[in-house]
């Protein structure tokens, strides 16, 4: 492993290695496959890569729990890419299985809401049992400890298995979102088409907190992308949010409202400003009025014109 590697959820044949080689740098790179998502992100940590390609969203499942918590609670990272894959299985087996054959399936646990359906049609006895990933549970099929694995069809020549079934999933256009980790720095130039990434503690639990924090976004007309909820450890009922915003912390409305989350938040972590996936011409609106960079700049000018004198 070198400092310009990059590590990534492994072993080879995931779906994040597959989101991973759609980054032209991951050309000319060193692709380093990790046991699990804080593996992946310590090796950045410790100087080991220059960054980490983890899971932190499907449509389907939401959330991927162990992506957010670490961003939220080990030594801070930043986030300067994002990557969206379409997400299809396979079912891969040995040569020669039969669908009649399969006993036992596998795959990563965030893959069973998405074929749980399909299972129930085709494969109604068959026992799951989740794996580390869905590669890694091709790897125990080809040493036999299960019958079937769910996984990407490309994963199928690297463990000698072969693809009963293909293109299987519950939900059209079901998609993950990868982020792309790397040590602190200067976030990632503005586009005009970013998202924003951010975790907040609440100070303390009384009626209306989670709402003040909400109001922060709302009057400057920031669009909330998403707002997930994570335990903090420290006992029930206490819990941080990990939320991500349209735009760049360079714009005028999204950089107030984050000082405003800092003036009542005991603890807010930026993950970084970072270009969004798939985004286009049209994708964001026109800020509303009174909400552009250039309401904040005039309104600025007038109040100092009013503390002159000079309104």
């Amino acid at each position: 492993m070198s400092a310009s590697s990059y590590t990534y959820l492994g072993p080879e044949g995931t779906f994040t290695e597959a989101a991973l080689r759609t980054l032209p740098e991951a050309a000319t790179r060193e692709l380093i496959p990790m046991l699990s998502v804080p593996a992946a992100l310590d090796a950045v940590r410790n100087g080991e890569a220059a960054g980490a390609l983890v899971p932190i969203e499907n449509s389907v499942e939401g959330g991927v729990t162990a992506t957010l918590d670490e961003l939220a609670t080990g030594a801070p990272l930043m986030i300067y890419r994002e990557v969206l894959l379409p997400i299809a299985f396979a079912l891969l087996v040995r040569p020669g299985t039969t669908l009649g054959d399969v006993k036992t399936v596998t795959g990563h646990p965030v893959a069973q809401p998405q074929v749980r359906n399909w299972l129930a049609a085709h494969l109604p006895d068959a026992v799951w049992e989740s794996a580390a990933s869905n590669a890694d549970g091709a790897r125990l099929v080809r040493e036999g400890r299960y019958d079937a694995a769910f996984a990407g069809e490309f994963a199928a020549a690297t463990y000698e298995l072969e693809p009963l079934v293909t293109d299987i999933h519950d939900a059209q256009n079901a998609q993950t979102r990868f982020v792309l980790a790397g040590r602190p720095a200067r976030p990632a130039a503005r586009t005009g088409f970013d998202r924003t990434s951010v975790v907040v503690w609440l100070r303390d639990d009384h009626p209306g907190a989670l709402m003040e924090l909400l109001q922060e976004f709302a009057v400057r007309g920031v669009n909330l992308m998403r707002i997930e909820s994570r335990p903090t450890g420290e006992g029930m009922g206490r819990y941080c949010f990990s939320v991500d915003c349209e735009g760049h912390i360079s714009d005028r409305r999204v950089g107030e409202a984050l000082m405003g989350l800092k003036r009542i938040c005991p603890k807010v972590r930026f993950l970084g400003s970072y270009p969004r996936a798939g985004a286009a011409p049209g994708d964001t609106p026109e800020p509303r009025y009174g909400t552009s960079d250039g309401d904040f700049v005039a309104a600025a000018e007038w109040l100092a014109r009013s503390q002159d004198g000079r309104a």
